[in-house]
């Protein structure tokens, strides 16, 4: 109940959520009260306005992505941990499994593993899917990685983790049974700091190998580097409110775990 209470919650806590709520007490209160109707408009307008604007999301976005810079050179592990979020199942039309906007990760750990920064990779995910339907993502991501030359005897399949809490737990009893001790973890930069505390919480020795930064260091400079720049980077776009809402995800899950003792 918890998992599927921490999924559902928080959506009233991010911008459109928000701002649809305020629509929706606008809608109810026009007539007879107008004035409570106004001041959810003009909220629901500034959340948008506000969370959609480049400045903003992608300077909360580097706040979380810039905190575990991977090193000039990847030192070696015993193992490579990816954690789910970065495929999606091979259900029709799709010929086969997709990669989604966090599939690096699979990627990345298919090239450390050829550069030889460990010799086994262990793929952390199951699935949440409220219509039962799909493959666990370990599965999905093992798909992928034997596609493109990763031998199977190389992976390691954990597939009953429904959030990174679950990951650290169930990638811990791997480790210990098969006396693994340093891992290198690959997750996006901008879940990199939840997960490497969670991970370093459960006592794993762990090197941050984070991928998939939406936001650079051109991007950052980009924001000002002219009047024109300045004034259109303020205007609102889609991109911008969804780049906005996963950083926010990202620091309200980590609130939330830090209240249940996981960080």
């Amino acid at each position: 109940m918890f998992l599927y209470f921490s999924k559902l919650l928080p959506l009233f806590f991010y911008p459109l959520g928000l701002a649809s709520v305020c629509l929706i007490v606008a809608l109810v209160t026009l007539w007879k009260r107008p004035r409570i109707a106004a001041g959810a408009i003009a909220l629901s307008l500034i959340l948008l306005l506000f969370s959609s604007n480049a400045w903003v999301a992608k300077s909360l976005v580097r706040s979380l992505e810039w905190q575990n810079l991977p090193p000039t050179q990847m030192p070696n592990a015993q193992a490579i941990v990816v954690l789910g979020g970065a495929t999606k199942s091979a259900l029709p039309p799709r010929p086969g499994v997709d990669l989604s906007e966090s599939g690096d990760r699979v990627i990345y750990a298919a090239q450390l593993y050829r550069q030889k920064k460990a010799p086994i990779i262990i793929l952390s995910g199951g699935r949440i899917d409220w219509r039962g339907t799909g493959s666990p993502e370990s599965a999905d991501m093992a798909s992928i990685l034997t596609s493109i030359g990763v031998p199977s005897q190389a992976i390691i399949q954990e597939s009953d983790s429904l959030n990174t809490y679950q990951n650290a737990v169930n990638v811990k009893k791997i480790l210990k049974t098969r006396g693994i001790g340093k891992v290198l973890l690959v997750t996006s930069a901008m879940h990199m700091p939840r997960s490497l505390k969670i991970f370093q919480r459960q006592g794993i020795d762990v090197i941050a190998a984070p991928t998939d930064f939406l936001v650079s260091q051109a991007e950052i400079e980009e924001l000002g580097s002219s009047p024109k720049a300045a004034i259109l980077n303020l205007l609102p776009d889609t991109g911008n409110l969804n780049q906005f809402t996963s950083a926010l995800k990202e620091y309200i899950g980590s609130f939330v775990y830090r209240l249940r003792g996981w960080l």
